[in-house]
């Protein structure tokens, strides 16, 4: 089985194709620039540089949020266009989860954080026994919240995202068990995961048509946050 993947959730630009358990490529870039100029000349490169025929992949599997509203939105579009182009199914990868799964095999609690701003972030709970599990589904919550939670469950855990650089200070503040950060190569959102957990949901059989594809936002954008507060007040 051969899928090609997208992430574009954050700063991270990331496409790969997987095959049989495998990276075949990947190209990765963690840089200011918008997704929209990114993500298809990478994938052109890829495919470029290796031969790999774009006709080829089983599936597309694709970071379906939660994070950056427009990353979501350029990184979905992407993937439908090439799902209608190639008539090839989508497979929806939860942003977190597909994160988590950067530290496949790891013994202790896996927490994911993306800073969503205001204290908050986007987070997820989540831990490897005999397979991959998710203790707390992925949700948008302040962090102390969430602090507050795994020093309840008595677990080292291992924390890695975007958000680990804002919110360092208060994690080695408040937290009372034992935890650790990823290292650089773990540490932020990679396709080559999405692809690889997108192959165990191939299997289940949870798949989509790009007509049925959308982003999960998990809340409202800064716009309309902003919106409804002008709205309140007059």
């Amino acid at each position: 089985m051969r899928i090609l993947a997208i992430e574009s959730s954050s700063l991270v630009a990331s496409v790969a194709i997987v095959e049989d358990g495998v990276t075949l490529a990947e190209y990765t870039a963690n840089f200011k620039m918008t997704h929209s100029q990114t993500l298809l000349p990478m994938i052109d490169s890829m495919v470029g540089l290796f031969g790999i025929d774009l006709a080829t992949i089983d599936a597309i599997a694709v970071s379906g949020g939660p994070g950056s509203f427009t990353g979501l939105r350029i990184g979905s579009a992407t993937a439908k266009g090439l799902g209608l182009a190639l008539n090839k199914p989508l497979i929806h990868v939860p942003t977190v989860d597909g994160t988590a799964y950067n530290l496949y095999g790891a013994k202790g609690l896996i927490c994911p954080i993306m800073d969503a701003r205001r204290n908050q972030v986007y987070t997820g709970i989540y831990r490897f026994e005999q397979k991959f599990e998710v203790v707390m589904e992925q949700d948008a919550m302040d962090i102390a919240e969430l602090i507050e939670k795994l020093n309840s469950m008595g677990e080292r855990v291992i924390f890695l995202g975007d958000g680990v650089p804002v919110h360092e200070n208060k994690i080695r503040e408040l937290m009372t068990v034992p935890f650790d950060f990823a290292p650089a190569h773990m540490n932020r959102q990679r396709a080559a995961s999405i692809a690889t957990l997108g192959a165990v949901y191939f299997a289940e059989g949870k798949i989509q048509t790009a007509e049925e594809h959308g982003p999960d936002y998990l809340r409202k954008s800064q716009a309309e946050r902003e919106r409804e507060e002008r709205e309140a007040t007059k």
